[in-house]
């Protein structure tokens, strides 16, 4: 059973989702909450009870605490509750800042029910899970800030973002299992390593992209991808 947390602070879009949720055998939804501080605080309270959310479904803005504001506190504080962001196209400035907190998906808000029944399945079980078109906007929203131009069939070695061309081969393999959203057991047996060696790989990258988080090596990843899959074709 997966328990989730709906935060949202129009009442009707909660019953939407709660209703739509709540169909499925396998979902629990354990409270709701208006804005980011009542949903710190609800957590807060069913931390560690039999009520304990495992996704929280947040909501980017709200009044007196936003959805970013909130997915950091929870993140840095309880780091096994996985949060997905609900979002609006218009929100993308606010997803990068929400995938800098922590969060492991980004899906729209009129995503349908079985598909959102998919994501919010897939989170729980640790991957990092994006709604059709949300990767394309934060690329462009985040492309000034790191200055990455979008791989193209003919990108030249040139523009690709600082240490690109230093990663070995096996790291460019871990980046497209990161970019297909394995998580570090399935990479390990995929590679067939443990999942220590793979939890290393992921950080040599990370260190060597200057990335925060897989989350980013997931968004890079996929912007590169062509790149990653076959350099040698790529002038």
């Amino acid at each position: 059973m997966i328990q989730i947390l709906i935060v949202e602070d129009q009442e009707i879009v909660r019953r939407g989702l709660r209703t739509m949720l709540q169909r499925k055998p396998d979902f629990q939804v354990v409270g709701e909450a208006a804005n980011g501080q009542d949903a710190i605080a609800l957590v807060s309270t069913l931390y560690g009870s039999d009520q304990q959310p495992d996704v929280i479904l947040m909501d980017i803005q709200m009044p007196v605490m936003d959805g970013v504001a909130a997915t950091q506190h929870i993140c840095q504080h309880f780091p096994e509750i996985k949060v997905l962001v609900l979002t609006t196209f218009d929100d993308a400035p606010y997803i990068t800042e929400a995938m800098r907190c922590g969060a492991k998906g980004y899906v729209l808000k009129d995503t349908p029910s079985k598909e959102l029944a998919e994501i919010v399945r897939s989170i729980d079980r640790g991957y990092t899970q994006f709604s059709p078109g949300i990767l394309e906007k934060m690329m462009t929203v985040m492309q000034p800030k790191t200055e990455l131009i979008a791989a193209k069939p003919t990108l030249p070695t040139s523009e690709l973002p600082p240490g690109f061309t230093e990663l070995t081969s096996r790291e460019r393999e871990v980046l497209c299992l990161i970019a297909a959203g394995k998580s570090n057991r399935e990479i390990a047996e995929q590679l067939c390593v443990t999942e220590g060696t793979a939890r290393n790989h992921i950080s040599h990258i990370l260190s060597r992209l200057n990335l925060r988080d897989r989350t980013q090596a997931a968004i890079v990843a996929n912007a590169f991808l062509a790149w990653l899959e076959n350099p040698d074709t790529l002038s």
